[in-house]
């Protein structure tokens, strides 16, 4: 048997992979790095063993060298030692990838600047409910072997990602020598929440020769939980003048936001995940598995809003200071609501369950037919399901209150300020009952996947081997909602007397004590009391919108019929989606003069069939639509290789890729009043295309030691498409044009850039110094994108939102003897997070991130062979996420959007094995 041993060094684990194993990482078996490179001392049994950080640093870097295409890796060592909880965290250390964050937590990943990704989990595309792609945040750290990056593709991966292709690998039985316990445990504690949060995950393996061959059986169990706090300062809406009619002191030569608030997001969240495989080798050339995922996602939320409006409902505006360094803005204002029209201060307690369940089961295997033929197949299924049920609770002060505001206090913290002098906020007979919203959701997707690869070694000159594959899915997507809304502000309830109020009081205020936001803390109902109380609340719900009595209280009161919510009939949609791939291509191998030339060319061939039903509103009507699609796309690669030393190589690629659009987005339902002038209507777009992209790297690697390399690329992406949501006019058979804001392929857009990254050890340095290191990363990329050219001026080009035009990461490491620390930095340049267009499709606007830093620190400690003792802290500096909103057709004009305060995060732990 030619057994090729490719090792990946897990938290503190002892790891050998053979060759059938490698199949779940992704990469050819070709590409497994090869044993030469990672030098270790043999074992009883000629395996080979590796422990510790270097190793796993090391194993990721002979990854990335060996690799057919290029791509960028973290093992499980490498989260462990960083404090990480999840998997986007931990992807945030790669280059290239550009994180966005939220809730006291990472969360959509971008690849090179691009969202669109194709997510797998051991090589098998995994989802969530109605979306495309996993949510990678809710994949633990200790349920991981480690996190793949492909930035380039080769024709047998899973096509779906004009970014590339994240894999999330879990651990096998056949990874490890026999039986192993090993597990961690971590408590944490946030800085706002100010709550102490368990963790934990254990994994128990084991493998044993019986008669009928070798069997191996692993269990692996992870649990998260974290109760986060994140606060915010914040205004909304489009930046402009005031009103015709509303009462202004003094000239009206200014522009300002539509509203401004303060805003706590808060809650629980909690992720209980289970993985397991089994392993049979019958014979030495055969081996079957089975895999199961079981993924989970609990949120309890408890979300604190309070917020008025500036222009809208006609507020008089007092005490009006201008900006004097931006002629046309203001400095501050004092804001007296039309309390006698019924609106003032608004208030708002929301509360959220959220559950959501992942489950995926595999089987398949690999047949080494002999020397030269491997067939392998696997066949998979996944079934997600997601819901939500929602409860608000809105109220107001009982009488009429001023709020004064400064839209930017300067020094580090920056942004506006909201104030309201006077007023007791902590005593609930102060507030009056101003709204009950009473909504659930349900989402749900399954769906099957088969592949089966064919990988033939030749003895032809240049041609060293030729695969071939097919693979097939059939995926639906379903999603269903409903919701409803009692305005009980006309009876003057006092928010005292609701039921379930007497477990309220005083909200856990936030801001970690900044000065920049004196108005913190006001009384609201719990989310325990409002959850426990709901039938209650919405008796009075009906019985308070039938005491009203008017045209709007009892349109209200008739979506109060049954306990639940019902599902809104124009809320429904309904997806499926069948896909045929097959693919070939080739490796080659030759040489020019003394240096050796290798890579892979081929092409992956893709029919993708879908058809949408979903259900609007045409004149307050529910009407069904039903469309379809059926398209194909080809998509050729090639990758080059050149080994100009044995520590120099240089890789050219070229690839073409595509992204289907989200099911939500296909939606052909069409909502709009023909009532208005003009008609205006919402819709998703069944013709929306696949985005499309052609691809190419280049790349110059030197790895001068086992842990060291430098390494650079450039890049370019030329795409087709881009998805926005723009308002367009369509023209309908009966009701003439109507203004449509849907989403629409954009024009032609670029993304071209230059990374570069350096690691290693300074093994030269003396005794104890030589156990420092770094790991430097940086990204650069110049982006754009032409809006449709259906909008406005064609081919008007705008920024693609998301994208940094910076980014890095500068780590320093520390591991010598029972001692591994990490501090780690990372930065990232100005993002534009969207730009809006006004009914002809021009630009009106927009919204801007200022740059966003993070460090973050580890230590681990080995106590004893098997006990490693941990402390982790993120968010060290807790700097202020900060955001600009742009004005309505003042390109030169801007106020600070959000200032937003994540939580600093704690962890002490132990990792143990035996």
């Amino acid at each position: 048997m030619n057994v090729r041993k490719a090792i990946l060094a897990t938290s503190g684990f002892t790891v050998v992979f053979a060759s059938p194993a490698m199949a779940q990482t992704g990469l050819p078996a070709e590409t497994a790095p090869e044993t030469a490179s990672v030098p270790a001392t043999p074992s009883d049994t000629g395996e080979i063993v590796v422990t510790g950080l270097r190793r796993s640093l090391q194993s990721a870097q002979a990854l990335k060298r060996d690799a057919a295409q290029i791509v960028d890796a973290v093992v499980a060592e490498d989260i462990g030692k960083l404090p990480d909880n999840n998997a986007s965290e931990a992807l945030a250390r790669i280059t290239g990838v550009q994180v966005n964050r939220g809730s006291d937590e990472a969360g959509g990943v971008q690849v090179r600047g691009l969202p669109d990704l194709t997510t797998t989990f051991n090589g098998r595309e995994v989802f969530t409910a109605e979306m495309r792609n996993v949510a990678l945040q809710d994949f633990p750290a200790g349920a991981l072997a480690g996190l793949e990056v492909y930035k380039s593709t080769t024709a047998d991966q899973i096509e779906g990602g004009i970014a590339g292709l994240i894999n999330v690998r879990s651990r096998r039985p056949f990874d490890f020598k026999g039986f192993q316990v090993a597990g961690a445990v971590r408590g944490t504690y946030g800085d706002q929440a100010k709550k102490y949060d368990p963790n934990f995950n254990i994994l128990v393996t084991d493998r044993w020769q019986t008669g009928i061959g070798e069997i191996g059986a692993l269990v692996n169990v992870s649990y998260t939980q974290l109760h986060y706090l994140t606060s915010s300062r914040y205004i909304n809406g489009n930046i402009r003048a005031p009103g015709n009619d509303q009462p202004v002191a003094g000239p009206r030569d200014f522009v300002l936001p539509e509203s401004v608030g303060v805003y706590y997001d808060r809650g629980k969240r909690w992720r209980p995940s289970v993985n397991g495989s089994l392993q049979w080798r019958p014979a030495y050339n055969v081996e079957i598995y089975v895999d199961g995922l079981f993924q989970g996602a609990r949120t309890n939320v408890e979300n604190d809003f309070v917020g008025l409006n500036l222009i809208n409902d006609n507020p008089v505006l007092g005490n009006v200071v201008r900006n004097p360094d931006v002629p046309g803005t203001l400095d501050s204002v004092t804001v007296t609501p039309d309390f006698a029209g019924g609106r003032g201060i608004d208030f708002s307690r929301s509360t959220r369950a959220g559950h959501t369940n992942t489950y995926q089961g595999a089987i398949g295997g690999t047949w080494e037919i002999d020397e030269r033929a491997t067939l392998s197949t696997d066949f998979a299924y996944t079934d997600s399901r997601a819901t939500y049920i929602d409860h608000n609770v809105d109220y107001a002060p009982a009488t009429p209150q001023s709020a004064d505001i400064v839209f930017d206090v300067g020094g580090k913290d920056g942004g506006p300020q909201l104030s309201l002098p006077g007023f007791d906020a902590l005593d609930a007979d102060n507030f009056i009952l101003r709204g009950i919203w009473d909504r659930r959701s349900l989402a749900k997707g399954k769906g099957i996947q088969w592949r089966t690869d064919l990988k033939l070694k030749t003895e032809l000159p240049v041609i060293t081997q030729i695969d071939f594959g097919f693979r097939y899915t059939d995926r639906d997507a379903r999603l269903r909602s409903g919701g409803r809304y009692a305005s009980l502000r006309p009876l003057g309830i006092r928010l005292s007397t609701i039921p379930g109020a007497e477990d309220g009081g005083p909200i856990h205020a936030g801001f970690r004590g900044s000065s920049a936001q004196p108005f913190r803390q006001w009384w609201a109902p719990s989310r325990d009391s409002i959850f426990g109380n709901i039938d209650a609340l919405r008796d009075l719900a009906r019985s308070g919108l039938a005491q009203i009595g008017t045209p709007d209280a009892l349109r209200e009161l008739a979506t109060y019929g049954p306990d639940v919510p019902a599902y809104i009939a124009n809320e429904d949609f309904d997806a499926t989606e069948q896909s045929y791939a097959a693919y070939g291509q080739i490796h080659y191998g030759f040489d020019i003069g003394a240096i050796p030339i290798d890579g892979v060319i081929g092409a992956r061939i893709v029919n993708t069939a879908v058809e949408a039903t979903g259900v609007g509103l045409v004149g307050g009507v529910p009407t069904a639509f039903t469309s379809d699609q059926n398209y194909v796309d080809i998509l050729p690669s090639a990758n080059f290789r050149a080994h100009l030393t044995d520590k120099l190589q240089l890789r050219l690629s070229a690839t073409e890729t595509r992204s289907r659009p989200n099911f939500n987005q296909l939606s052909p339902a069409l909502t709009f009043n023909p009532n208005e002038t003009p008609i205006r209507g919402g819709s998703g777009n069944i013709d929306l295309q696949p985005v499309q992209s052609k691809n190419y790297d280049a790349s110059l690697e030197w790895y001068f030691s086992n842990t060291g390399s430098l390494t650079g690329a450039i890049f370019r992406r030329d795409v087709q498409g881009f998805i926005t949501n723009l308002n367009s006019t369509i023209v309908d058979p009966t009701y003439g044009p109507i203004i449509v804001n849907r989403p629409e392929n954009g024009g032609k857009g670029r993304l071209q850039g230059v990374e570069v990254a350096f690691q290693t050890f300074f093994d030269f340095l003396p005794g104890w110094l030589s156990g420092f290191g770094t790991q430097l990363n940086a990204t650069y990329i110049d982006a754009s994108q032409a809006l449709p050219a259906s909008l406005g001026e064609a081919g008007q080009d705008t920024a693609i939102p998301g994208v940094s035009k910076w980014s890095y990461n500068a780590v320093a490491i520390y591991e010598k003897g029972p001692v591994s620390a990490r501090l780690a930095y990372n930065w990232r340049s100005r993002v534009t997070n969207f730009f809006a267009t006004d009914d002809d499709g021009q630009l009106i606007g927009g919204e801007f991130n200022r740059p966003i830093e993070r460090l973050d620190f580890s230590l681990s400690v080995e106590a004893m062979e098997a006990l490693t003792l941990t402390f982790d802290v993120s968010n060290i500096t807790g700097s202020p996420y900060r955001a600009l909103r742009a004005a309505t057709n003042l390109p030169d004009v801007s106020y600070p959007r959000d200032v937003r305060y994540e939580s600093r995060v704690f962890a002490l732990g132990a990792r143990f094995r035996f």
